[in-house]
């Protein structure tokens, strides 16, 4: 059993469609992504918007294009310095020998972009710094349970909406959402906090949180199964709320050796807003 702690569909404008329609097409074509056929309640629809959902998760979408790349993929590397040595990069980790690069790409946070140690903290002008420092994001906590085999929860929707509680914003039964559901594999439900909650509740233990969202979620569907297992997730950045202006995607700190960062702080926290920051990238190292 999974279930997506991150986003929870995806939604393309008519814009976009036309804008990104190859990258829709070629995910829809391998499956990767499908149409959102199951109910959410309370859900803001608006003339000519798409839903789709990744039936194997969202992380399925960047698996597939880590997997077109050919790139040799390294997780858990915490990068803490970026120095200048002999015209190339020289990329610090929390663990492990430092390594050098030609071109680096940043795609993290803005505020862990800020927290880097060494040369690139002394590249950063005062006006760019400002405009970094400009950057918000919202906080929130998302809560996975798992279920045995055979559970049933007894509700008409797959996702809904809620406007009335001060705890949880959103709840989705995963599988059902994802149209995967099956009598071998327990259902999986996710519930997405707040903001509020999620600022108000930024430091506290997660053991502590989860237990506030539990008691929350008794009133909002009382009579849930218990679960098997559960994942607490704090998102310290959700979504940008206020994204870098002036930077269309992107920002060159460095020319030779090359330096960029991008990512949603310089577009919109969606799968577009992440194309557009990506095509941006490209067309900045393709001119350097």
């Amino acid at each position: 059993s999974t279930v997506d702690l991150g986003a929870q569909y995806i939604t393309c404008t008519p814009h976009y469609a036309k804008q990104h329609q190859s990258f829709y097409d070629d995910l829809l074509a391998l499956g990767i992504l499908k149409p959102l056929t199951s109910p959410i309640e309370g859900m803001v629809m608006k003339e000519g918007d798409c839903n789709f959902v990744a039936p194997q998760g969202v992380s399925s979408i960047i698996k597939h294009y880590l997997k077109e790349s050919g790139a040799d993929v390294c997780f858990r590397h915490r990068v803490t310095q970026v120095n200048l040595r002999n015209d190339k990069w020289e990329v610090s980790k929390e663990t492990g020998p430092p390594e050098q690069f030609d071109i680096v790409v940043l795609t993290m946070p803005v505020p862990r972009i800020l927290q880097l140690q060494g040369d690139i903290a002394n590249l950063i002008s005062e006006c760019q710094r400002r405009q970094l420092e400009s950057v918000s994001y919202s906080s929130r906590y998302a809560l996975g349970l798992f279920y045995e085999a055979g559970t049933k929860i007894d509700v008409p929707w797959a996702g809904q909406y809620i406007t009335s509680n001060p705890c949880i914003r959103f709840i989705s039964i995963d599988n059902k959402k994802r149209n995967i559901e099956s009598s071998e594999v327990g259902p999986s439900l996710v519930v997405h906090t707040t903001v509020p909650f999620g600022v108000t509740h930024l430091e506290h233990g997660t053991e502590d949180v989860q237990g506030l969202i539990f008691q929350q979620l008794e009133g909002v569907l009382p009579g849930l199964p218990r679960p098997v297992a559960t994942q607490c997730q704090k998102w310290r950045h959700s979504q940008v709320t206020n994204a870098a202006a002036n930077f269309h995607g992107q920002l060159t700190l460095h020319l030779k050796p090359f330096l960029v960062c991008g990512g949603d702080a310089f577009t919109q926290s969606n799968f577009d807003g992440c194309v557009t920051s990506a095509r941006c990238v490209l067309e900045a190292l393709k001119k350097h």
